[in-house]
């Protein structure tokens, strides 16, 4: 009597980018960390049933209306963005409500980034994310399919 023992499958890099679809996010109302945690989940492709770590297997995004994203408590009105700008002492800081009011995309982008692994592969993932202000977005061609979190 012979038993099949349970193997786990790894997808090959040929395996995965015909199956690769883009998935379309509304921001609306949603929470900022628990929005960049599932947008970052579809990314990386631990979605699917054969999620492989060291291959790119996940989806595209598309997030519409970045400008309506929410965050929670005093957040508000303490989260700051810092960045240097390579001069001495030259390191930037931007309160959240003016980065909302200039670039809303920055804030969806910046925190889906901070929720993804540090390495090479992020890189790669990161080009699948493609994140709008408004509700119109410039990828009809990929036919995104609408989801609802």
């Amino acid at each position: 009597m012979t038993t099949k023992k349970n193997t786990t499958v790894f997808l090959t890099k040929e395996e995965v980018i015909p199956t690769r679809k883009w998935l379309l996010f509304d921001a609306t109302g949603k929470t900022l960390g628990r929005f960049a945690a599932e947008i970052a989940k579809v990314l990386r492709g631990k979605h699917k049933p054969g999620f492989t770590p060291y291959i790119d297997c996940g989806d595209g995004v598309i997030v519409i209306n970045a400008e309506k994203i929410v965050v929670t408590g005093a957040k508000a009105a303490q989260k700051i963005y810092r960045y240097p700008t390579g001069a001495m002492s030259g390191m930037r800081e931007v309160p959240y409500r003016t980065m909302l009011a200039r670039k809303p995309d920055y804030i969806v982008t910046h925190a889906v980034k901070g929720m993804m692994p540090k390495t090479r592969l992020t890189e790669a993932q990161m080009k699948h994310l493609r994140v709008f202000a408004g509700d119109k977005h410039a990828m009809q061609a990929q036919t995104p399919l609408a989801v609802n979190i």
